[in-house]
């Protein structure tokens, strides 16, 4: 059986060391990367199950590094950065990022988001599967394959994308709070902010909608939260 490994993309040594030895001690086995060019090498060289990548890195940027990854990859990635900007957080979750975090951190509570990052990618991949694909409208979610199809069309999603968009797809018609979106797919013991959910409805409206300012498939209920409309 392949051994699972964690990749971690930080060029600040200590903090890369700090973090490497916190998840040894959890269990987990780690590559580290000190530049954005060599985590992109040794992503393709390890194929991690999880990415811990830090946004400012020399020679290629996180953000760059990310947005490879994802090109490929559907794995969970943290990003973690010194800066505390509500627009680095966004920015850093629309490329792709599951999770943010901001230095100064706790390593206990950053080894409690890639644990809980973990169980729910392999919990959602591990589901049985009722019916191998959701059609609604022009809109096609095979939950088996991880794609989404437009019009036969297929549309790129990260995997936090894709199981926010099949979890109010299979429940068209509910709606939901921002607090039962994001404990259902990002998990009870995950950490961070409801907004995280509000940037990932932007990012699938503007991949799956033809006008994402007057959505079609995934709506607003005003002081409410988001439901998944639109006609089989």
């Amino acid at each position: 059986m392949k051994e699972e490994v964690i990749l971690i993309v930080e060029d600040e040594k200590e903090i890369g060391e700090l973090v490497r030895d916190y998840l040894t001690a959890n269990g987990f086995h780690t590559v580290l990367a000190h530049d954005g060019d060599e985590g992109i090498k040794q992503f393709k060289k390890v194929s991690p199950i999880l990415v811990v990548l830090d946004v400012m890195l020399p020679k290629v940027s996180g953000i760059d590094v990310c947005r490879t990854i994802r090109a490929s990859s559907n794995i969970p990635i943290i990003m973690i950065s010194a800066k505390k900007s509500e627009t680095d957080k966004i920015i850093g979750l629309g490329i792709g990022a599951d999770d943010y975090i901001a230095k100064p951190f706790s390593p206990g509570e950053l080894v409690a988001r890639i644990k809980a990052q973990l169980r729910r990618y392999k919990e959602f991949a591990s589901q049985p599967i009722e019916s191998n694909t959701l059609k609604v409208g022009e809109l096609e979610v095979d939950e088996k394959g991880f794609n989404v199809t437009i019009s036969g069309n297929k549309i790129e999603l990260s995997a936090k994308e894709f199981q926010l968009l099949h979890y109010l797809a299979k429940n068209r018609g509910q709606v939901f709070s921002k607090t039962q979106l994001f404990e259902q797919v990002w998990g009870y013991e995950s950490y961070g902010d409801l907004n995280t959910v509000t940037v990932y409805i932007r990012k699938i409206r503007e991949k799956i909608e033809g006008n994402p300012s007057d959505p079609k498939y995934i709506v607003t209920v005003w002081g409410v939260g988001y439901k998944f409309e639109g006609s089989s």
